[in-house]
């Protein structure tokens, strides 16, 4: 809205107008309509470009429709400073702009990026700027530049000498910074964020003496940040932040430096914190979050007494919050309140030539000041009130971090108690100390001085809060948006009824026990859009109550029982499971999740159908029902209506029945789809090819009578299939496919079926996901369903598998978890020696089967293998002396064969115990009674394999003809219990 142009009145002096000035003479020679929300009139504006005398033309901030820069602008020769900043104006920046050889500044940056922009094409940033030679501040933020380093380096050097204030960001420009640029040894200020530079920081920049702002983030900086640049003494605002490649160290920083910001965050800088940095007393904001910090604190850092900004969150800092120093050299000196009377002398203060800080406060000193304390050379806080001096002292606060505004010290390794001085930052609107190792007792009362706090994390430490004997006046911190008690050790939940401004609410890992109040559902006055009352010992629901606004509502792993609370529509994340909720899911259900991309109700003892009306939730991309008592059918139109978003499908242990509906759809999004463990019969629905994102299949434990799932053999995402106890039947033979199929594939478990016929060589081959080397993403990840980036929620899958002997339920799979089970079918002859080549494989399992012949040498390669389970088969010769190589192996079973010979010796082998061998009567020596004096070995004859003809035309569903056994990554897998 226009605050000058609608007081400029035509029966007056244009000089008396505001934002108009003039000369001695009467002509304009400045002229600032900025923010004036002026949108037309610009380009027939003969009036404005025949000022042939104005030499400051401010435009900024107005609304000009996207219309170029009018090419007359060149008529204003005499321009020293042109401002056309976030105006609206777009496309080419006119070639007349450069005969303006008056301009000592020039702004044409805008902070809005759309598809239309200004731009220098033709004329480059060469020609814009080669007759500015008067050019000392350059602001073309936004610009569509599009240079490489050498170019726009060398546009800038040696055109503009006098250069002394460059802001180019976003800008499209590339590097490396050319070795031209150190020309401009003028710069005070330089800003290059937002570029795609790729490249190491030029020494050179520690030369630019002048340097007081250097600005480079987000920048895909790399290498080591030279240490020089820091010392710098003109430096005053350094940001760095958003390199992830970039590495650095703090160096140690000179006397008196002269730095306001530095931040650093999300970098990889590393090492400690040094003592020197409180030597930088002006230091207003430091941000060190997200990198790679480690060690103690600095006591130092007490003397930044005008620091208002302090992130140091997400590194690796260890130790107490320090208060006082006590190194060698005095530095810091509080004597306060301790009774000392007298009168002082230059003597007390003889050598203390390093002292920053001295507090004499509260005594009954008397006497003169002596003038030596003002003389000292780094004393900057001094506190002498309350005493019996005569004259006056000026003094000023001298509590550490006195005027803070946000402490953030989350995600940490600090211990010990919270510092009670933090309660005391009366100016502290923001304090994050969650998820570190604070501990002892803290009474909410204690905060009650923090009346200016809008967000309070204290959330998983080892801390206990007491809220006893409080109401909702203890807690009047009228400011708070944001509380997070988590795993605080409450007993009772705090009174936050009276919180008006409350959006952000986590008791969650806590003791609370009895019911939700129902006053919880009216904290903020509706604007309460987060809340997390998950793991604790809750039973049930005040009535009457009624959940509205929420966007997020976690109320899982508590004692709830009854009816499930209706969520409301508004609600994009509703997690119910691990409660004893009782009832059916209410028919109308998906009134109440449409806008949802979360719903879990697993793990309850819900009962009934799952209701149609859950297909209106067109947004859920995880839906988990599990573990339940649902019975009935799978509706079709959730395979089919919610195919565009729908991630995870888990529907498994409930007692679902009928087939698995055919209706997939050709936008199939599932990644997972877990329907174990139910009563489901028939066949793998042919429509499930469909879904070429699919990791996880789990259809185990049902009635399903089909063939090996041939269909799926294109789904190269898939890296768990589990169909163990059903009825499946033939061999796994599928016919030729693409090579790689399958390449992912981590977790095959087709145990207990009816599958037959023999193993092919082949079908080893293209499992990449369980080699080592491979071109698979090998890590020690888990497999997850990442949505809600912004909110950091994912699905975690789970997997149920028979490793060393035991059923056990992966809660988390790892991504180099590998387990290979086909136990408890009909497979005969041999095992292929290609089994060798999956070289990261943890468990294998061929037991009771019918397989013949000889155990491969080549299962010596599998240096990765935890659990080997041959046992109940038709195995014969010797067990092969390579198996002695697997040293991780912790479970053994070889029993109920026709082996003969010595057990073999050596590293962990025979640590197994007699039952791995039982049932092997030609076997002997340690750990068996039987001694092998007397026993004859079997001759070469006898070791031979039995040779079999196979037929190639068909391969199995994985067939891939690239291999290689990649042993040079060693992968240390842990198997938690």
């Amino acid at each position: 809205m226009s605050t000058k142009l609608v007081a400029w009145n035509q029966s007056t002096d244009c000089c008396l107008w505001h934002g108009v000035s003039c000369n001695n003479n009467g002509q304009v020679i400045g002229l600032d309509i900025s923010s004036e929300a002026v949108f037309d009139g610009l380009q027939n504006s003969s009036g404005l470009f025949g000022l042939r005398y104005l030499r400051r033309l401010n435009l900024a901030f107005n609304r000009f429709n996207n219309i170029q820069i009018p090419n007359v602008i060149y008529n204003l020769v005499n321009l020293t400073y042109l401002n056309l900043s976030n105006a609206g104006f777009v496309g080419q920046i006119p070639i007349g702009v450069s005969n303006m050889t008056r301009l000592v500044t020039m702004d044409l940056s805008t902070q809005f990026l759309g598809i239309q922009q200004l731009k220098l094409e033709n004329p480059n940033l060469t020609t814009l700027v080669q007759n500015l030679k008067d050019l000392q501040g350059l602001y073309l933020d936004g610009v569509n530049i599009s240079a490489p380093g050498n170019e726009w380096c060398r546009a800038l050097s040696p055109s503009l000498p006098n250069l002394s204030k460059l802001s180019l960001s976003r800008c499209h420009l590339s590097g490396p910074i050319d070795s031209s640029f150190s020309q401009l040894h003028l710069l005070s200020v330089l800003h290059l964020d937002n570029n795609d530079l790729s490249t190491t920081i030029p020494e050179f920049f520690a030369n630019f003496t002048r340097l007081t702002s250097l600005s480079l983030s987000s920048c895909s900086l790399q290498g080591f940040f030279p240490d020089k640049i820091f010392q710098v003494p003109t430096l005053q605002n350094l940001d760095l932040s958003n390199n992830e490649l970039l590495n650095g160290n703090l160096p140690q920083f000179p006397q008196r430096g002269s730095f306001r910001r530095i931040i650093l965050s999300y970098t990889n800088f590393s090492g400690p914190i040094p003592d020197s940095i409180g030597k930088l007393v002006m230091l207003s904001s430091i941000d060190l979050s997200l990198c790679n910090f480690s060690g103690q604190l600095p006591s130092t850092m007490t003397y930044l007494t005008e620091l208002i900004y302090l992130d140091l969150s997400f590194n690796n800092l260890t130790g107490f919050v320090p208060l006082f120093n006590m190194s060698q050299k005095l530095t810091y000196i509080d004597l306060s309140n301790n009774g000392l009377t007298g009168s002082l002398s230059s003597r007390h203060f003889e050598g203390l030539n390093d002292l920053v800080f001295m507090n004499l406060g509260y005594n009954s000193l008397s006497g003169n000041i002596p003038s030596v304390l003002f003389v000292l050379p780094s004393l900057q806080k001094l506190r002498l009130s309350n005493n019996q001096f005569g004259g006056r002292v000026n003094e000023s606060s001298t509590t550490p971090f006195s005027q803070l505004d946000t402490l953030d010290l989350s995600s940490n390794l600090l211990e010990g108690p919270i510092p009670e001085f933090f309660f005391e930052l009366r100016k502290l609107n923001v304090l994050l100390l969650s998820s570190n190792f604070f501990n002892g007792t803290l009474k909410m009362a204690n905060i009650h001085n923090l009346q200016n706090l809008t967000r309070l994390e204290l959330g998983h430490n080892r801390l206990s809060i007491n809220t006893s004997n409080s109401s909702s006046s203890s807690y009047s911190f009228q400011q708070l948006t944001r509380l997070n008690l988590a795993s605080c050790n409450l007993q009772s939940f705090p009174d936050l009824s009276s919180q008006s401004k409350m959006s952000f609410l986590d008791l969650s890992d806590n003791q609370i026990n009895g019911e939700i109040p129902n006053w919880i559902w009216k904290v903020g006055r509706g604007s309460l859009v987060h809340l997390n009352l998950s793991h604790n010992l809750l039973r049930d629901l005040q009535t009457p109550y009624k959940i509205s606004s929420i966007l997020i509502l976690d109320i899982h792993s508590n004692q709830l029982q009854g009816d499930l609370p209706i969520p409301p529509p508004s609600a994009i994340y509703i997690d119910y499971s691990g409660n004893k909720f009782n009832s059916s899911i209410p028919v109308d259900i998906g009134k109440s999740v449409l806008s949802s991309c979360f719903f879990s109700l697993s793990n309850n003892n819900l009962r009934g159908a799952i209701p149609e009306s859950i297909c209106n939730a067109s947004y859920l991309q995880v839906l988990d029902l599990s573990n339940n008592f649902l019975s009935g059918t799978i509706p079709n139109c959730l395979l089919s209506i919610n195919s565009q978003t729908l991630g995870v499908l888990n529907l498994g242990r409930n007692i679902l029945s009928s087939t698995i509906p055919n209706s997939f759809s050709p936008s199939c999004c599932l990644r997972t789809l877990d329907l174990s463990k139910n009563n489901l019969s028939g066949q793998i629905p042919g429509s499930l090819a469909k879904c070429k994102l699919l990791e996880v299949l789990n259809i185990g434990n049902n009635n399903i009578g089909d063939k090996f799932p041939c269909l799926l053999k294109n789904s190269s995402n898939l890296r768990v299939l589990v169909l163990r106890s059903n009825k499946f039947h033939g061999d796994i033979r599928c016919p030729p496919v693409a090579n790689n199929s399958w390449r992912n594939l981590q977790i095959i478990d087709i145990a207990s079926n009816n599958f037959s016929g023999n193993l092919y060589p082949k079908c080893f081959l293209s499992w990449r996901g369980m080699m080592l080397g491979n071109d698979a993403e090998l890590d020690h990840n888990h497999l997850r369903f990442d949505f809600l980036n912004l909110n950091n929620f994912y699905y975690q899958d789970t997997v149920t598998a028979t490793i060393k002997g035991l059923e056990l339920e992966f809660v988390k799979i790892l991504s180099v978890l590998t387990v290979l089970d086909f136990s408890s079918n009909n497979f005969q002859g041999k095992i292929p020696d290609t089994v060798g080549n999956l070289s990261s494989l943890y468990s294998l399992n061929f037991s009771k089967n019918a397989l013949t012949d000889q155990i491969p040498k080549s299962i010596g390669y599998l240096t990765q293998l935890g659990s080997l389970d041959l046992s109940n088969n038709q195995l014969t010769g010797g067990i092969p002396e390579e198996l002695t190589s697997l040293t991780f192996i912790s479970f053994l079973n070889l029993s109920s064969n026709m082996l003969f010979g010595k057990i073999p010796l050596g590293r962990q082998f025979h640590t197994s115990s007699e039952v791995s061998y039982e049932g092997n009567t030609g076997l002997c020596g340690f750990p068996l009674e039987r001694k092998c004096e007397g026993v004859s070995l079997p001759s070469p004859e006898d070791m031979n394999n039995v040779k079999t003809d196979i037929n190639w035309n068909y391969v199995c569903a994985a067939l891939g003809y690239s291999v290689g056994l990649g042993m040079t990554v060693w992968l240390n897998f842990l198997f938690v219990w």
